[in-house]
Protein backbone atom coordinates (compact mmCIF):
# COMPACT_ATOMS: atom_id res chain seq x y z
CA UNK A 1 0.00 0.00 0.00
CA UNK A 2 1.62 3.60 -0.57
CA UNK A 3 0.51 6.60 0.19
CA UNK A 4 0.15 10.30 -1.64
CA UNK A 5 1.00 12.71 0.90
CA UNK A 6 -1.21 16.14 0.05
CA UNK A 7 0.89 19.47 0.20
CA UNK A 8 -0.94 20.39 3.33
CA UNK A 9 1.46 17.96 4.59
CA UNK A 10 5.36 17.69 4.86
CA UNK A 11 7.33 15.59 2.53
CA UNK A 12 9.50 14.73 5.80
CA UNK A 13 7.15 12.41 6.46
CA UNK A 14 7.26 10.12 3.17
CA UNK A 15 10.48 8.85 4.62
CA UNK A 16 9.42 8.40 7.56
CA UNK A 17 6.31 6.61 6.66
CA UNK A 18 8.33 4.48 4.22
CA UNK A 19 9.09 1.43 6.41
CA UNK A 20 5.37 0.68 6.75
CA UNK A 21 4.40 2.47 3.64
CA UNK A 22 6.97 1.40 0.97
CA UNK A 23 6.51 3.53 -2.21
CA UNK A 24 4.80 6.52 -0.89
CA UNK A 25 5.44 9.77 -2.16
CA UNK A 26 4.42 13.85 -1.90
CA UNK A 27 2.64 15.35 -4.38
CA UNK A 28 5.57 17.23 -5.01
CA UNK A 29 7.57 14.50 -6.30
CA UNK A 30 4.92 14.11 -9.04
CA UNK A 31 4.97 18.51 -9.35
CA UNK A 32 1.14 17.84 -8.64
CA UNK A 33 2.09 20.93 -5.60
CA UNK A 34 -0.17 23.55 -7.95
CA UNK A 35 -2.83 20.34 -9.30
CA UNK A 36 -6.66 20.70 -8.20
CA UNK A 37 -7.96 18.29 -5.90
CA UNK A 38 -9.29 16.44 -8.90
CA UNK A 39 -6.26 16.37 -10.85
CA UNK A 40 -4.50 14.92 -7.54
CA UNK A 41 -7.44 12.23 -6.86
CA UNK A 42 -7.10 11.19 -10.53
CA UNK A 43 -3.13 10.71 -10.10
CA UNK A 44 -3.64 8.69 -7.55
CA UNK A 45 -6.57 6.62 -8.93
CA UNK A 46 -4.53 5.61 -11.88
CA UNK A 47 -1.59 5.20 -9.91
CA UNK A 48 -3.04 2.93 -7.12
CA UNK A 49 -2.24 5.46 -3.96
CA UNK A 50 -4.20 6.34 -1.28
CA UNK A 51 -4.86 9.82 -0.79
CA UNK A 52 -3.63 11.74 2.47
CA UNK A 53 -4.52 15.06 3.47
CA UNK A 54 -5.56 18.06 5.64
CA UNK A 55 -8.07 18.83 3.24
CA UNK A 56 -11.80 18.45 3.52
CA UNK A 57 -12.04 18.66 0.05
CA UNK A 58 -10.66 15.44 -0.47
CA UNK A 59 -13.57 13.91 1.90
CA UNK A 60 -16.25 15.36 -0.94
CA UNK A 61 -14.27 13.47 -3.49
CA UNK A 62 -14.33 10.50 -1.49
CA UNK A 63 -18.19 10.71 -1.42
CA UNK A 64 -18.92 12.34 -5.08
CA UNK A 65 -16.87 9.95 -6.83
CA UNK A 66 -16.36 6.59 -4.87
CA UNK A 67 -13.46 4.49 -5.17
CA UNK A 68 -10.89 4.08 -6.53
CA UNK A 69 -8.59 5.92 -4.89
CA UNK A 70 -9.23 6.12 -1.40
CA UNK A 71 -8.52 8.85 0.84
CA UNK A 72 -7.38 9.33 4.90
CA UNK A 73 -8.80 12.90 6.16
CA UNK A 74 -6.37 13.99 8.83
CA UNK A 75 -8.20 16.51 10.66
CA UNK A 76 -5.30 18.05 13.10
CA UNK A 77 -5.65 21.46 12.98
CA UNK A 78 -1.72 23.00 13.83
CA UNK A 79 -0.82 19.84 14.26
CA UNK A 80 3.63 19.56 14.10
CA UNK A 81 4.66 17.11 11.59
CA UNK A 82 5.73 14.59 14.23
CA UNK A 83 2.57 15.14 15.79
CA UNK A 84 0.84 13.65 12.64
CA UNK A 85 3.40 11.09 11.92
CA UNK A 86 2.42 9.48 15.16
CA UNK A 87 -1.04 9.61 14.50
CA UNK A 88 -0.48 7.83 10.99
CA UNK A 89 2.12 5.64 12.56
CA UNK A 90 -1.06 4.75 16.06
CA UNK A 91 -3.42 4.63 13.23
CA UNK A 92 -1.93 2.49 10.61
CA UNK A 93 -4.07 -0.73 11.08
CA UNK A 94 -7.09 1.08 10.18
CA UNK A 95 -5.16 2.80 6.83
CA UNK A 96 -4.29 -0.97 5.77
CA UNK A 97 -8.01 -1.84 6.91
CA UNK A 98 -9.32 1.01 4.81
CA UNK A 99 -7.27 -0.10 1.93
CA UNK A 100 -8.67 -3.40 2.25
CA UNK A 101 -12.50 -2.92 2.56
CA UNK A 102 -14.64 -2.86 -0.73
CA UNK A 103 -16.94 -0.77 0.45
CA UNK A 104 -14.75 2.15 2.57
CA UNK A 105 -13.77 5.53 0.67
CA UNK A 106 -12.67 7.58 3.64
CA UNK A 107 -10.98 7.18 6.76
CA UNK A 108 -11.20 9.81 9.32
CA UNK A 109 -8.13 10.85 11.34
CA UNK A 110 -8.66 13.25 14.54
CA UNK A 111 -5.77 14.22 16.58
CA UNK A 112 -6.47 13.66 20.12
CA UNK A 113 -6.78 16.58 22.26
CA UNK A 114 -3.96 16.49 25.20
CA UNK A 115 -4.99 18.31 28.50
CA UNK A 116 -2.36 21.62 28.51
CA UNK A 117 -2.91 22.07 32.37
Amino acid sequence: MKLLLDQNLSQKLVRELNPLFPDSRHVLDFELDKATDREIWDYARIHDFTIVSKDSDFKQLAFLLGPPPKAVWVRAGNATTIEILTLLLDEHERIFSLNESEEDTLLVLTMKKTDAS
